[in-house]
């Protein structure tokens, strides 16, 4: 197929597709037939049913993607017409073009289009949730974090952080199973903390249960580990309720686990992240780098100085 019928084509799919005042994208069954080269609506109606069927055998709800409406057509004489019409979706409009005739050069092309665009799209959608997750495993570390601070201004030391938070823990989980036993459950690594495996939704019910702890501990004041303990069991248990309520089953969660790569973004960032590339360079051109280096953190330290290596995340 030639690249300017490509382009055209290109240009013809997207200027035909419409958008509800939600935002959800869609094309008109009728636009696409012609579209796709069917001069005969019973003709189109025919690809649209296998369309459906195999809609229908992925599991997909045929509703979502094929909507029956009416479009008013002009008649002859100013006269108008009620015809029947479908809401189609990019999902619904990629069946279309499988199931059409592959003989005709616009279902050729529609195949790997639609392909395509539904593909990206789908990729686009998983990175939304992945970088939610990202953004949920972060606030989590922050909020244990200020946590683990209260309970050292509350008590005089954050000792009994980790007892404290594996009690909440125990309090959240299903069956009141132990951090320990999630980790065997969703074959965690020793070395790695449960949060980089854990779903959104528990990574968002443990940081809320953590904030209310943090809260009340400041607000009434309590002044020991068995206090804040208490407290911390009772948020818990109080999410997981609510959850269970909900319809959320926490232990049936599968695990999801967070590269070390995507777990990097969570780290605090330093003062000054070329200091490694900086001490990688002076190892390997063994150079000496002297006060009138543009470099400002230079300036202040001539000479390179080792940086402690960040802590991991507390299991």
């Amino acid at each position: 197929m030639k690249t300017e019928i490509i382009h055209s084509l290109t240009t013809t799919f997207e200027g035909h597709a419409q958008k509800t005042e939600s935002g959800i994208e869609f094309w008109l069954a009728r636009d696409i037939q012609h579209l796709l080269g069917y001069t005969k609506w019973d003709n189109f109606l025919n690809v649209v049913s296998k369309a459906k069927t195999a809609c229908a055998g992925s599991a997909h709800p045929l509703a979502d993607h094929f909507a029956d409406v009416g479009k008013t057509i002009q008649m002859p004489k100013g006269a108008e017409k009620d015809v029947p019409d479908i809401m189609l979706t990019r999902y619904a409009c990629y069946l279309i073009a499988q199931n059409g005739d592959p003989k005709k050069q616009e279902i050729a092309f529609a195949q790997t289009y639609f392909a395509i665009q539904t593909r990206r799209a789908e990729l686009i959608e998983q990175r939304l949730l992945e970088t939610e997750r990202l953004v949920a495993r972060k606030k989590l570390t922050l909020t244990e974090k200020e946590l683990s601070a209260v309970i050292y201004e509350q008590t005089g030391g954050n000792q009994d952080f980790a007892s404290i938070r594996s009690k909440g823990d125990q309090a959240l989980f299903v069956f009141g199973k132990s951090t320990q036993a999630m980790k065997a459950q969703w074959q965690v690594p020793d070395a790695r903390p449960l949060a980089d495996f854990a779903p959104t939704i528990l990574l968002k019910a443990k940081d809320f249960a953590a904030e209310i702890t943090i809260f009340n501990s400041r607000e009434h004041q309590l002044a020991s580990e068995s206090a804040i303990a208490g407290e911390h069991i009772t948020n818990n248990d109080a999410v997981r309720r609510t959850l269970l309520e909900r319809g959320s089953a926490r232990n049936r969660c599968p695990r999801q686990r967070m590269s070390k790569r995507s777990n990097v973004a969570l780290r605090p960032k330093t003062k000054n992240p070329s200091r490694s590339l900086i001490r990688w360079n002076l190892k390997r051109h063994a150079k000496k780098i002297t006060r009138q280096t543009t470099h400002p953190e230079i300036r202040r330290n001539p000479a390179p100085r080792a940086i402690d290596a960040q802590e991991h995340s507390d299991r």
